[in-house]
């Protein structure tokens, strides 16, 4: 959108204006060319939830598992795991801590086992990381390829 757009060249605007105020013009003019992203919008970090989950799920189809995550466990995640200034970086570790970890005990206790499919959701809102939490539970068994 327009707004948008102007919002983005105030942005560059300021980076370009904070290297002349912090390097001398013989080194920026080295510098070709100097790159501002954009902000990741909740689509695109709901992508990246999608795509840091595979990886877990391909871990866990070795283990005979299957692994799903509701909407709004996706949510949760892309909430909890974004900071605005660091993007979506935390992302990963917000995984590994509330998934992963998570997942691994559940194994470990024999709480979860081979043949089922685990399913994660966000018991609460979703958009409230602090009132709401995700919760682990069996779900249907795994499918076995046979009639």
């Amino acid at each position: 959108s327009e707004d948008s757009e102007s919002n983005y060249d105030r942005m560059k605007q300021k980076v370009n204006d904070e290297l002349k105020q912090h390097f001398r013009p013989e080194f920026l003019n080295r510098i070709d060319d100097t790159i501002v992203f954009h902000q990741l919008r909740e689509n695109e970090i709901l992508s990246i939830v999608d795509i840091m989950i595979q990886r877990i799920e391909t871990q866990l189809r070795n283990k005979d598992m299957g692994l799903e995550l509701t909407d709004n466990a996706k949510k949760y995640l892309a909430k909890k795991g974004f900071d605005p200034v660091l993007g979506a970086r935390p992302l990963r570790r917000t995984i590994q801590r509330d998934i992963e970890d998570n997942l691994s005990e559940r194994i470990l206790f024999n709480e979860l086992t081979p043949g089922q499919i685990v399913v994660v959701d966000c018991e609460g809102d979703p958009e409230n990381i602090d009132k709401s939490k995700l919760v682990f539970r069996a779900g249907k068994p795994m499918p076995t390829g046979q009639p």
